[in-house]
């Protein structure tokens, strides 16, 4: 398994140049891949101790992280619980507290109590499916809450009527937003499940990726090339429109923010990371650059402090780094995946006066999950 070196960096144009390198200070290993899915990964989150995987023929499954120096190729010390539900794939997962909750194709989302019965076993206990029954039937009630789906089959805005294809939760955990390929987005109070707002053709397609800023804002990516973004009435019942992006030549796969929700990354099909920074005064995004150098479409993305990772349709990852001026860099380029990059996830691995150590979780449709160790010295 080979680890190529590529360096890249854009300023705030649209020009770019690239030129190859191998003077790179940072280095990059794979540490493991997981084996257990017997179809493609759809989706992975961390949270605590914990990796959580999805994939396309509705399985759940969850892994025990360990320090990059403890990585082994027993995979059964890893491999933890597994859960089956829904039809169709697993398309997104996000974890509140002791809660994990699942968006699947068949147009459902899934809550989940995580039990952790030893330290290394996990139980999961299915508490709600949404929209709720009591949700649905309150709703069914009024006729205006009635929506028209096909020529003659309606049913309560509540519900989601294609694939639920993304979830992101509000800072405080309180609200759970959902996005779905049928154009709407939702926002469901996680207490007691209630559906609460659903924004109807928030988008012209379907939508594929949400993000949300820790103040609020609400950014949804879609197959329409265009990122929308929303903010809360100060009565704090409802959404309105703030700004519309477009510079994507083409539909918009994935969307991930730093972690001061001071800059916005995206990926779509055009092969391409647009990167986009708040303007201090106005609080608005702008567009600052572009990130250039998968041969495919981007499929997902991740960040981690001042790390960017894209995944391909190319079968490669690559990691960007902020550099000085803005400029960005690409540290690394990942290899050895056989199959289009579909999901990713990253977390802090070390940090220390010399340098810091992440590791990165790569899905694809190779049906396996890798580990990566990325050591990027401090400047």
């Amino acid at each position: 398994m080979g680890i190529m070196e590529f360096h890249q960096t854009f300023h705030n144009s649209d020009q770019f140049s690239s030129s190859s390198s191998s003077s790179s200070s940072s280095s990059s290993s794979c540490l493991t891949t997981f084996k257990g899915h017997s179809s493609y990964i759809s989706s992975l989150t961390l949270a605590g101790k914990f990796l959580y995987s999805g994939s396309s023929d509705k399985e759940i499954r969850s892994w025990r992280r360990s320090p990059s120096q403890e990585f082994e190729s027993n995979q059964e010390e890893f491999q933890n619980n597994m859960v089956t539900a829904g039809h169709g794939a697993v398309k997104s997962l996000v974890v509140s507290s002791d809660k994990l909750y699942s968006a699947h194709q068949d147009q459902k989302i899934r809550v989940w109590r995580i039990s952790n019965e030893f330290d290394h076993h996990q139980k999961y206990t299915r508490l709600a499916t949404l929209p709720t029954l009591g949700d649905r039937t309150a709703r069914l009630l009024m006729p205006n809450n009635q929506v028209q789906i096909r020529r003659h089959k309606k049913c309560t805005w509540v519900h989601h009527v294609d694939t639920v294809s993304a979830l992101a939760l509000s800072n405080d955990e309180s609200l759970l937003y959902s996005v779905s390929w049928d154009r709407t987005l939702k926002i469901w109070r996680t207490s007691d499940f209630k559906c609460l707002e659903s924004v109807a053709g928030a988008h012209d397609d379907a939508i594929n990726a949400v993000a949300i800023a820790g103040d609020g804002d609400v950014y949804t990516g879609s197959t329409d090339k265009r990122i929308k973004v929303w903010r809360k009435n100060p009565d704090g019942k409802r959404h309105f429109l703030v700004q519309t992006l477009e510079k994507h030549s083409s539909g918009i796969n994935a969307l991930a923010l730093a972690g001061d929700g001071s800059a916005l990354f995206s990926g779509a099909c055009d092969r391409a990371v647009l990167v986009w920074e708040k303007e201090e005064e106005t609080g608005l995004m702008e567009y600052v650059g572009m990130l250039r150098g998968h041969s495919k479409a981007i499929l997902c993305l991740a960040v981690v402090l001042d790390l960017v990772c894209s995944g391909s349709a190319d079968k490669t990852i690559r990691i960007w780094r902020r550099a000085v001026a803005g400029n960005y860099v690409c540290l690394r380029v990942l290899e050895g995946h056989n199959g289009p990059v579909k999901c990713l996830a990253a977390g802090v691995d070390r940090c220390n006066q010399n340098d810091r150590s992440f590791v990165v979780y790569s899905g694809g449709l190779d049906c396996d999950i890798k580990a990566w160790q990325i050591s990027v010295p401090l400047v």
